[in-house]
């Protein structure tokens, strides 16, 4: 396969164009090392993997109408991995305009390079945060996500339906995937296992929101690459059963899919604290705080659909993800 990987200095992108070298497949990495968070972590993702003979870095923006095609041009990929984003939900309430330029601007000069230059599968990452005001449990991909309670879910939620009309009208494989809280080793330093690591090792309190009644489906990142890679290698194939009288949401008459990838297996925020103090050997100084805007207090995925068409549960548990990432942490700041 020759792919390109949209954030390939982004976390998951990192991660996933490391796997894919390392299947002996061709990876072109576009980012734009933007300043959301230290750009520093995303360079020396990228160094990792820069060297790699099969790897090329596409320094650009997405949302740049006339670099895009020509990079499509260029390459002629078998496969797009989209999986640069702005992301966040609460940075969503300061900046939207940035979620519109990247997640639906950015977004449309992808679907439109897959559409010209014969891109055998579009993959593209989704959120759980598309489920909104659900409260329906575990979130099924065959239900109704209509309302969204941030403008980075709702971008999200607008990628699917984006890529449903491309699918339909012009053929294109495509498959929308909803993580659910992915950690692990090189991670997001806005996200909670990196936050709290962080101020617990400096000794600083943590902020633990909802006053800690919260349940996330952590999901570790080697499950969401496995994940990706088997969706990757199993394009999207139309629903001969997919009725307009009781239209499924996660499936289509069109070569359109939706997957869940999450550890179905939700686990209390409180707990989540517990072993990550355990593997630092230090207790953590809590900050209880209401639920924020934009959050939901609980995610848990049903990942039926996943399991049937590649094979693949996600089953890291968090007292193993947990200890590989704080293993990192502590090597890479040198703790």
């Amino acid at each position: 396969m020759k792919v390109l990987v949209t954030g390939a200095a982004g976390f998951i992108g990192f991660h996933l164009s490391k796997r894919l070298l390392a299947e002996g497949h061709e990876v072109v990495g576009l980012d734009i090392l933007n300043d959301y968070y230290d750009v520093n972590v995303k360079k020396n993702r990228l160094k990792q993997i820069e060297d790699h003979e099969k790897f090329t870095f596409a320094y650009m923006d997405m949302a740049d109408r006339e670099a895009m095609p020509k990079l499509f041009a260029e390459h002629k990929f078998t496969h797009v991995v989209n999986l640069a984003a702005q992301a966040g939900v609460r940075y969503s309430l300061e900046n939207p305009q940035a979620y519109i330029d990247s997640n639906v601007v950015g977004y449309m000069n992808i679907l439109e390079g897959c559409r010209h230059n014969g891109v055998e599968h579009l993959v593209y990452a989704s959120s759980s945060s598309v489920y909104g005001l659900n409260t329906s449990m575990p979130f099924s991909i065959h239900d109704n996500v209509d309302h969204p309670i941030s403008m980075y879910a709702a971008t999200k939620k607008s990628n699917e339906l984006m890529a449903h009309s491309y699918s339909h009208l012009f053929n294109i494989p495509t498959t929308g995937l909803r993580f659910f809280t992915v950690y692990g080793p090189w991670g997001r330093p806005d996200m909670a296992l990196f936050l709290f690591t962080k101020a617990i090792v400096d000794g600083k309190p943590i902020n633990v929101f909802n006053h800690g009644k919260m349940l996330r489906d952590f999901t570790y990142i080697d499950d969401i690459v496995e994940g990706v890679v088997r969706v990757m290698k199993n394009p999207a194939k139309p629903n001969p059963d997919w009725s307009g009288d009781a239209p499924d949401p996660g499936t289509s008459p069109a070569p359109f899919r939706i997957y869940n990838i999450g550890n179905n297996q939700p686990t209390e925020l409180m707990r989540y604290i517990e072993v990550l103090e355990e593997c630092l050997g230090k207790k953590a100084e809590k900050n209880m705080m209401p639920l924020q805007a934009g959050d939901v207090p609980l995610t848990y995925a049903n990942v039926d659909d996943l399991v049937r068409d590649v094979d693949f549960k996600p089953c890291t548990t968090i007292e193993e993800g947990i200890v590989k990432f704080v293993d990192w942490y502590k090597e890479y700041y040198k703790v």
